[in-house]
């Protein structure tokens, strides 16, 4: 019996006696302490000076922090930077990009971090306090919330961990796309469809560095605060210091614990733990992830039990799974999905219901790979040099 990771209860997955190849992460190293791990960070920060440095009393501080999509110690940023920073004029800036504006308690932050400050509830589908930077080189329109214009220093926090075309998250991603514009976001995202957009990649990885090129279009000074994850979540390393430097540091720091290789196989079964699993919307990630290790004319099947829905549809279809999924499977590929969502909601989207597990593994007799923690993780096929 494997407990697959599935929402708000595990699924469990009954192989009865059926030979599989469960993909397992590494191992994430012992736990350390998060404030002492922060402030380490902050004493030696990379590319910048001390951000004690970078703001006197009364200055303008943007600081921003992830929405309830990602699973981050938003009160342990928080309190590190204040105990740096007394004394200024604190705007929290929750990054949603195009998800809309997040619900606050979800955030878990304790009153005392938030009463003194201006709190952003980013939309990026409302244009009213966007403001334009410029064009990017590949035709981005740099549209960010006027919040972190306004400011004498924005501070951007994040965990650092795989994402499926950004290479990996975190970083610039706090200010753009965290506070941009939709539409804006929408034509970075176009770039998921090239090569070099994938999971692991960071350099030369054409959405990335157009991401990083819109933001250095800003001109108020910013600094970076960024924990660096393994498997469980939990922050294993930090770094500080400019956005761009500082990140390619935790990425290096971050990609052993997340790198493994794996076979390819006619049936991958993949999952991943909420809040990936929350929505078809973001438990794409799931099926990016693994893309390239169904073998054509196979079945990905995604284990997601969806409590939150499917997401905006055109979206889902069009912007995530068209352009952002398929293009990596192999000719002929299925999708199907085992969900809590009602079968006739899925036939709307871009992969087909499955009653249960089960019964996928009845039509599919050929080899099995079952992958718990897909989206977190660095997949290399085992067959490649």
């Amino acid at each position: 019996m494997v407990m697959l990771p599935y929402g708000r209860v595990p699924y469990p997955l009954d192989l009865g006696g059926r030979a599989v190849t469960l993909v397992e992460p590494p191992s994430p190293p012992a736990p350390r302490d998060l404030n002492k791990l922060l402030d380490a960070a902050l004493d030696a920060p990379l590319g910048r000076p001390r951000v004690e440095t970078l703001a006197g009393a009364n200055a303008r501080v943007t600081v921003i922090v992830s929405d309830a999509t990602r699973n981050e110690p938003r009160a342990g940023f928080l309190e590190a930077l204040r105990r740096r920073l007394p004394g200024v004029r604190w705007t929290l800036a929750i990054a949603t990009g195009t998800h809309g504006r997040s619900s606050l308690d979800a955030l878990d932050l304790p009153a005392h971090l938030v009463a003194d400050a201006k709190i952003v509830n980013h939309d990026g589908h409302d244009d009213h306090d966007l403001v334009t930077l410029g064009v990017t080189s590949r035709g981005t329109p740099a549209h960010v919330h006027r919040c972190v214009v306004d400011a004498d220093l924005v501070i951007a926090t994040g965990c650092i961990r795989p994402h499926y075309f950004a290479g990996f998250g975190a970083g610039v991603k706090a200010i753009f796309p965290g506070l941009g514009g939709a539409r804006a976001i929408r034509q970075n995202h176009q770039l998921k469809r090239e090569l070099g957009s994938r999971g692991g990649i960071v350099d030369g990885n054409p959405c990335r560095d157009d991401l990083e090129e819109a933001v250095r279009l800003l001109q108020t000074p910013t600094f970076l605060l960024d924990g660096v994850c393994a498997i469980d979540d939990r922050v294993h390393a930090a770094v500080s210091g400019d956005p761009v430097i500082a990140f390619r540091a935790g990425v290096e720091l971050a990609r052993p614990w997340f790198t493994v290789r794996a076979p390819r196989a006619p049936l991958v079964i993949a999952s991943d733990a909420l809040p990936v699993t929350h929505s078809l919307y973001q438990s794409a990630k799931i099926a990016a992830a693994v893309a390239d290790l169904v073998l054509p004319g196979g079945t990905l099947l995604l284990v997601a039990e969806c409590a939150g829905g499917i997401g905006p549809l055109a979206t889902v279809n069009e912007a995530i799974f068209r352009i952002g999924v398929l293009p990596r499977l192999a000719p002929d590929v299925r999708i199907r999905l085992v969900s809590s969502l009602a079968p006739g909601i899925v036939r709307e989207t871009l992969v087909e219901p499955a009653e249960s597990v089960g019964s996928v593994l009845a039509d599919c007799p050929g080899a099995v790979v079952v992958v718990p923690r897909a989206s977190q993780l660095i997949l290399l096929n085992e067959a490649a040099s």
